[in-house]
């Protein structure tokens, strides 16, 4: 119990920093493109309690968590709602509102790759505060990569149908009412590991390099 409550202490603010702003970033491009759904409906928000599903990010995750002893865990948050036909280009755009979410994931692990540094270099000697930074790169990593995996409703699958023609984008967006059962099977069968390793093991690597002149400097 005493284990769980630690996990849950060092994990709160990096998740829910991952989840808000991943949302947050999809309705501000949905905006910015032309649809105001998600504005109009205060989902433009940096405040967690707007973006949060009791259900999918509390209550799922905590059992998930007990029932497995730490070795799944999975989550959601409410969908922030986008009217495809109000953007500029429907089609197009579809892929821009889709890539905000996980491009937020990847900004934030920066700057918990950053915080870390920081804390490095302050000589900050709290275990606390480096486990949490930890778990803000792991937790935008996983956000990350999970999200672009190419099944609807996934940001992955968002964006493989805008790039599709249309007579297949068409067939290929009929999936999306099972693409969440489609996905909780790969993850129970262990299947999406092999798109979740070697998209986090690029993505941390690309994060490396781009932090590799802060850390000279520093």
């Amino acid at each position: 119990m005493e284990d769980l409550i630690q996990t849950i202490a060092v994990y709160a603010l990096p998740v829910l920093f991952a989840i808000t702003l991943h949302e947050a970033a999809h309705a501000y491009a949905a905006r910015y493109l032309g649809d105001s759904t998600a504005y109009m409906q205060g989902r433009m928000s940096l405040n967690p309690v707007r973006h949060i599903d009791p259900f999918g990010t509390i209550v799922i995750p905590i059992l998930l968590y007990v029932g497995t002893s730490g070795s799944f865990l999975f989550g959601y948050a409410k969908p922030v709602p986008v009217e495809y036909g109000n953007l500029r280009k429907p089609k197009r755009d579809m892929a821009w509102v889709a890539l905000a979410g996980p491009s937020a994931n990847f900004l934030m692990a920066f700057l918990w790759m950053v915080f870390a540094i920081v804390l490095t270099v302050a000589g900050v000697s709290e275990e606390f505060f480096m486990r949490m930074a930890r778990a803000g790169i792991l937790t935008n990593l996983v956000m990350f990569a999970f999200n672009l995996f190419p099944i609807p409703p996934l940001d992955g699958g968002r964006v493989l149908t805008s790039l599709l023609p249309n007579r297949y984008a068409y067939r290929f967006a009929q999936i999306e009412p099972y693409g969440f059962f489609i996905v909780m099977g790969l993850v129970l069968l262990k299947i999406l590991h092999f798109w979740m390793v070697p998209v986090m093991t690029a993505a941390h690597s690309l994060l490396q390099l781009i932090i590799t002149p802060l850390k000279f400097f520093l």
